[in-house]
């Protein structure tokens, strides 16, 4: 588990993989409820299968709540963030990490082509690097104390 290991390989390990879709003319207050219910902190933005947007929690606060609008009259389309960035199963973790960290952002679509195949979060980042440290970790410690094979 390394930073050159591909957004694929993530997904595969991913313990909740269910891709979010909202519709762009569905409420604010339904997107909210629908993260609530899952625990996550966006939604993908879909009409049909195509992406247009990614609603979070962020634009919630910055472009709703701040500018005085109500979740129940405010429809998803007139806060998402669009274009939104996206990435395929073959860019890296080290890819995803810097475009995260560029944009300010916490979640990653990922695309197959076209095809919306999942969804990463910074959470997602995180864990898969502590994962790899600690197996380099135990490896070293085998090495250190003779058990290393090899």
């Amino acid at each position: 588990m390394k930073i050159t290991d591909t957004v694929d390989q993530v997904l595969k390990q991913k313990t909740f993989n269910k891709i979010l879709p909202i519709d762009p003319e569905q409420t604010v207050h339904q997107a909210l409820s629908l993260m609530a219910e899952h625990d996550v902190g966006a939604l993908m933005v879909m009409s049909g299968s195509k992406l247009l947007g990614i609603l979070s929690e962020r634009d919630y606060a910055r472009k709703g709540i701040l500018l005085g609008h109500h979740s129940k009259d405010t429809t998803v389309r007139e806060i998402m963030t669009s274009p939104v960035i996206s990435v395929t199963p073959r860019q890296t973790v080290d890819d995803c990490m810097n475009l995260m960290t560029q944009g300010h952002f916490r979640h990653l679509p990922v695309l197959d082509g076209d095809k919306l195949i999942g969804v990463i979060s910074i959470g997602d980042m995180v864990k898969w690097v502590i994962s790899g440290q600690e197996h380099a970790i135990q490896a070293l410690e085998g090495y250190i104390t003779g058990a290393y094979p090899g």
